[in-house]
């Protein structure tokens, strides 16, 4: 599933090809969608938010398309006659004079006025986006020690959205590993160092992704890898999706939580079980 760096990234791609454009045509591919189309015929873009996972499209006429990609979901944008190669199900296009945005695959859209976005059960319940500004080490330190979540392990307390929102798996196991914290460790377990750590990884990494477009790997790194002929996938993570490989900082083996769901990735030399 896409994480926050890039819903962030499909947000600005948006954005850039519809802004302040007014909308000749909209179709939605989802039944409970497709008498709505009309109602944004006219009307512009005139920002695009992103919360986590979600992506809220909003328009001068005070509604706003509540999307969220969930695992197959994605967008395109081109030309009004945008008309991509693919077999994935068209789901919402939004057609200015000379541009398009497609998006494909996704089950989860809605159009929303100002109330129902308030009270969206799922919106409402989200912690702060992991990408906003507002979200600084002070922010993230005051909610690690809140009741809620300082007794809860980090390797499932970093991909509740309520804690923050925006984080998924590879940012997890990356943002452990940064900080040098095992995925059983609790916050509560954490000594006052080993917390300011995880909250500048968590800070810098997705901020470091979202500019790189998924890179969590040290940059220099990723660049030396993939000049030796690594594929951006192998380059890109110290850790994700690498069980059996040597930690590119120890040697040792990187191993996985053996969750039947979503498996941690860890270097149990690096990230030792007990808090310092």
């Amino acid at each position: 599933m896409p994480e926050g760096p890039e819903i962030r990234r499909a947000a600005d791609q948006v954005e850039a090809a519809l802004k302040a454009r007014p909308l000749v045509q909209v179709h939605f591919g989802l039944d409970h969608l497709k008498s709505r189309g009309a109602a944004l015929i006219g009307s512009r873009v005139s920002r695009i938010d992103t919360i986590g996972k979600a992506m809220l499209t909003r328009f001068d006429n005070q509604l706003t398309l509540y999307t969220h990609n969930q695992l197959y979901g994605r967008w395109t944008t081109g030309p009004a006659d945008l008309q991509p190669d693919t077999r994935r199900q068209l789901r919402a296009a939004l057609v200015t004079d000379s541009s398009a945005a497609h998006l494909y695959s996704a089950s989860t859209i809605e159009l929303l006025n100002d109330t129902q976005l308030r009270k969206h059960p799922f919106l409402s319940r989200l912690g702060p986006d992991i990408l906003h500004p507002a979200t600084d080490k002070s922010c993230l330190m005051d909610r690690l020690m809140q009741p809620a979540f300082r007794n809860r392990r980090l390797g499932h307390l970093l991909t509740d959205q309520t804690f923050v929102a925006g984080l998924g798996n590879y940012l997890r196991c990356e943002i452990l590993f940064l900080s040098g914290l095992h995925p059983t460790l609790r916050p509560i377990d954490c000594s006052g160092e080993q917390l300011a750590s995880l909250t500048h990884a968590l800070i810098e990494l997705p901020r470091q992704s979202y500019r790189t477009g998924g890179i969590t790997n040290d940059p220099a790194t990723a660049d030396r890898l993939m000049s030796s002929g690594a594929s951006f996938e192998q380059a890109r993570f110290y850790l994700f999706r690498r069980e059996g490989l040597p930690c590119y900082r120890c040697g040792h083996p990187i191993e996985k939580t053996p969750n039947a769901g979503q498996p941690c990735y860890y270097c149990s030399r690096c990230q030792p079980t007990a808090a310092g």
